[in-house]
């Protein structure tokens, strides 16, 4: 080989090996803060299937009177049963990969039969609910099976600074491990629904889609910061999640006891009307005006009496008694409560911690306000009436036991859970609508309590 070829050689090998085309190529660059959260806590983040059978009744004209507007004549007849299969997706994070614990939505896991949750590296598990709150539309899984997975580092929402960068994942539509991007546009947002009002909401411009539901909210860090949920399923460009401090006050409850006990701050009252919205000085008819202030309570302690007006909880203004009571079901034993209340002609705040309501001192004010005790009755739903106190408002109706209620107010009643609910949804109401079964009729009724 000549000297001449050989330094051609080197030559073609000196650039060879020096040219971009074969050189490794640096990515560094395209490595954002945001991947690195994604890549971070992406595998925590799991896909779970719920399946539902769901009991419905067939019409015993068959298909004759089908439809919706035909039901209501068909309420309280005998009418065969049916169970149908369904499915639906949503989202959940894993808090603790010890012991194979997930954090999601409870309306993702509402009349679920059989849970399934799926890893982002594909591998399914079968899960279990630990506990479940509708109220703060929390609930946690536990994975069966399940060792050493990985798990979300823990945020702290109580420094989220409005504008900065947020990271929603989640599995809308079924496409799983979605990840989107945005800012957070406003922080202790309430949304009123039907189901009563949820606050303290993270806002972000995120896309939050059905599906989203129960995943992980993350700032740049690949932190937890909020729980994502499709409650506004027509917003566009408007997502919500509930923070993670509050989230993690209900998981130590669900943890402990399967559910979040109903708190209380031991006050009564009723809604305003014109004449005494004016008689207050209020510019127009909202609050609630106190009538009761119970003994040994925390607005006993706090020194409110009757004849102030409830105006503000934690910042949000109260419209009537109904939505005192929606405020105060989002509330934790663990956490203060801001009060704005109009005392003796002046506004005034005072903070109080909830007392909590355990189930026999919620059984021991429905008895006194509403004089019955209820059971189940094992032959088919509803709540029997097992005793009805004398001269209470449920003798005055005519209750006797044997009476089997199906629904207070809105609500079904098919467990001591329900009872009790329904109690402390309306427990300040003058009047409440009852379903009652008596034999094989059914009535509609007004307890006036």
């Amino acid at each position: 080989m000549t000297r001449a070829l050989k330094s051609l050689i080197l030559v073609f090998w000196a650039v060879a090996v020096s040219a971009p085309a074969f050189a490794a190529k640096d990515t560094s660059l395209r490595v954002t803060p945001v991947v690195r959260a994604v890549q971070k806590t992406a595998p925590a983040v799991v896909n779970i299937n719920v399946t539902r059978i769901v009991e419905r009744g067939v019409s015993p004209f068959g298909q004759m009177f089908g439809g919706q507007g035909f039901d209501m004549f068909f309420d309280g007849f005998e009418t065969r049963k049916r169970k149908f299969r369904s499915e639906a997706t949503g989202s959940g994070v894993i808090i603790n990969g010890k012991r194979g614990l997930v954090l999601t939505n409870a309306h993702v896991l509402a009349g679920g039969s059989d849970i399934k949750v799926k890893m982002n590296n594909g591998e399914e598990y079968s899960a279990e609910i630990v506990g479940s709150d509708a109220d703060f539309d929390l609930a946690v899984l536990k994975i069966k099976g399940a060792k050493k997975l990985p798990q979300v580092a823990m945020g702290d929402s109580s420094d989220i600074f409005i504008g900065e960068t947020v990271i929603a994942i989640g599995n809308p539509f079924g496409y799983t491990h979605t990840v989107t991007t945005g800012v957070v546009s406003a922080l202790k947002r309430t949304v009123k629904s039907k189901e009563g009002a949820y606050t303290d909401f993270i806002q972000t411009d995120a896309a939050i889609n059905p599906g989203n539901s129960g995943g992980p909210l993350l700032n740049i860090m690949g932190d937890l910061i909020g729980i994502n949920t499709a409650i506004q399923a027509r917003a566009e460009g408007i997502g919500f999640a509930i923070p993670i401090n509050r989230a993690k006050r209900v998981v130590k409850e669900l943890l402990e006891s399967g559910k979040v006990s109903p708190v209380w701050l031991g006050l009564s009252g009723q809604d305003l009307d014109q004449g005494s919205a004016s008689y207050f000085g209020l510019p127009r008819v909202y609050g609630m005006l106190v009538t009761d202030v119970h003994k040994d309570t925390p607005a006993a302690y706090a020194g409110l009496r009757p004849g102030d007006v409830v105006l503000k909880i934690n910042g949000i203004e109260v419209d009537d008694k109904a939505g005192y009571l929606a405020l105060l079901r989002v509330q934790t034993r663990s956490e203060d409560v801001d009060i704005e209340v109009l005392h003796d002609g002046k506004i005034r705040h005072v903070v109080v911690r909830p007392q909590s309501l355990e189930s026999r001192q919620v059984h021991a004010q429905a008895w006194s306000r509403w004089g019955m005790v209820v059971d189940k009755d094992s032959r088919g739903r509803g709540m029997l009436v097992s005793k009805v106190r004398k001269n209470s408002a449920a003798a005055r109706l005519g209750l006797v036991p044997g009476d089997k209620i199906h629904q207070i107010g809105n609500q079904r009643v098919n467990s001591q859970k329900d009872f009790l609910d329904s109690f402390l949804r309306y427990r300040m109401n003058s009047k409440v609508m009852l379903k009652v079964q008596r034999g094989r009729n059914f009535y509609y009724v007004k307890l006036n309590s």
